[in-house]
């Protein structure tokens, strides 16, 4: 029998892809619709029949093509499976069944934008956008405060979106890549025992050359400050092929303690792979959860072994809830994801982002009182007192998959915990239980940086109830 590692191989190769199943058509627009009925010239009724009860519409915009398409392509199908499962097991939410309309990005921001722009139009409007873009958010941000539409963000985006009282419609649930970044050096006090054993440490920041890349710099030497290490910027310019003169840098030249890598797509496994090149362990490079994927490591061979990076979800397939998408859609040939990719990293985070998003569309019908499908604003009140707790993720089998996350008006991100996984050459295992980030470096940051953009923009912020 093939390695699970293998199989995901086989499966990786195919992509850029974009799935075709028999309840989905490409349309010529470059958008991917799904359709609820397939049969375009049925005979007219020879009496009325009773109008369909009303379905909650959510838009799927996520990138099939292009060169990062092998995340995409997972969050989109995968966040589709998750709304079919929840059609077919429960009956939708709260009787109210779902669909859904996906739309093609390229990982284009102008793209990203077109999408939102056509979607929010489609039926009752939108209840929630996923970018899955941190440039779009950014052109998003304002744009969902006068539509009302809450722009969720999870592990992307603008951090300092979590203060809700400047951006009540911007959403970066569950976690930032500041706090991401604050998570990784406690990460690597506990490799080194402790804290205070982080002095003198010198530590090398591999990045993508870009916005992304960048973002968390000023939280790094506010680390580097308070616990006394070293750090040392070394962008990648894109996409990242050509790292031999970075990596020499690196090895021969600063030689650290450890690497932080932050990076994006193929620039990943080309740095595992020149780490070995120069002899650079790889238990010693920490990735970002944008560079700890079966993508990332799987194409870099034997370098990946050994190596660790940040996750706010767990991999593999051992959780109820996406057992019941193998029993009632993959095992029936059912579903729009690779059954090979499922338990992968990216699938996990395809379903955490739709547990959020469908967990608060149930809030926000118990709190409208009605079980209907519900809007944009509604929706926003309820991912602001969004709470799944250990019993909620329990009941929705996920215990583990993702942590326990509470928002409220005035905190849009939870500040919920990471796991640290490790590539043992085949899987990645747990190395980590959640590890909290610290809030006392990135709550004054976030609430800096929101103020400075409302007085820029001229907004007054909210007076949120304590």
């Amino acid at each position: 029998m093939r390695s699970g590692a293998l199989v995901l191989a086989a499966a990786l190769a195919a992509l850029p892809l974009v799935q075709g199943t028999a309840d989905t058509q490409r349309a010529s627009s470059g958008t991917i619709r799904l359709a609820q009925d397939s049969s375009t010239a049925a005979p007219a009724p020879a009496a009325r029949k009773p109008a369909p009860p009303p379905s909650q519409f959510i838009p799927i915009a996520s990138y099939w093509t292009g060169p990062y398409a092998a995340g995409g392509s997972a969050f989109g199908d995968g966040m589709a499976d998750y709304y079919r499962l929840l059609n077919k097991r429960d009956g939708g939410i709260n009787g109210v069944k779902l669909r859904w309309e996906k739309c093609e990005t390229a990982y284009k921001a102008e793209r990203v934008v077109a999408c939102y722009e056509r979607l929010k139009k489609a039926g009752e409007g939108m209840p929630f956008f996923h970018p899955l873009s941190t440039d779009a958010t950014y052109a998003l941000v304002e744009k969902g405060r006068a539509d009302q539409i809450p722009i969720i963000t999870i592990g992307y985006g603008r951090a300092d979106g979590s203060d809700g009282r400047v951006f009540p419609y911007l959403f970066p649930a569950i976690t930032s890549y500041w706090s991401q970044s604050t998570a990784e050096i406690r990460f690597i006090g506990q490799l080194e025992g402790g804290m205070d054993r982080l002095a003198g440490l010198k530590i090398a920041n591999v990045h993508h050359d870009s916005a992304y890349g960048k973002e968390t710099i000023p939280v790094l030497e506010q680390q580097a400050r308070k616990f006394g290490f070293e750090f040392r910027n070394f962008p990648v310019a894109h996409p990242g092929l050509d790292q031999k003169s970075i990596w020499l840098q690196v090895a021969r030249q600063y030689k650290p303690d450890y690497v932080i890598l932050r990076g994006w797509g193929v620039m990943n496994p080309m740095a595992l792979k020149e780490a070995r090149r120069v002899k650079f362990p790889a238990d010693r490079v920490v990735g970002a959860w944008w560079s700890g994927s079966e993508e990332d490591v799987i194409p870099a061979g034997p370098a990946a072994k050994d190596y660790y990076a940040a996750g706010y979800q767990s991999a593999g397939a051992n959780y109820p809830v996406i057992q019941d998408m193998i029993t009632h859609l993959y095992d029936k040939g059912e579903g729009d994801m690779d059954p090979r990719r499922v338990g992968s990293v990216y699938f996990n985070r395809a379903v955490a982002m739709a547990i959020v998003g469908t967990e608060a569309i149930r809030d926000a019908m118990r709190m409208v009182g009605e079980n209907r499908p519900v809007t944009g604003e509604e929706v926003q009140a309820a991912l602001e007192q969004l709470t799944l707790d250990t019993p909620r993720l329990k009941k929705l089998g996920a215990v583990g998959l993702l942590p326990e996350i509470a928002l409220t008006c005035r905190n849009h991100g939870g500040d919920s915990p990471l796991k640290f996984l490790q590539w043992d050459g085949s899987a990645w295992r747990e190395a980590t239980d959640w590890i909290e980030t610290d809030q006392s470096i990135v709550g004054p940051m976030v609430e800096a940086s929101a103020a400075a953009y409302a007085k820029d923009q001229g907004i007054t912020p909210r007076i949120c109830p304590e």
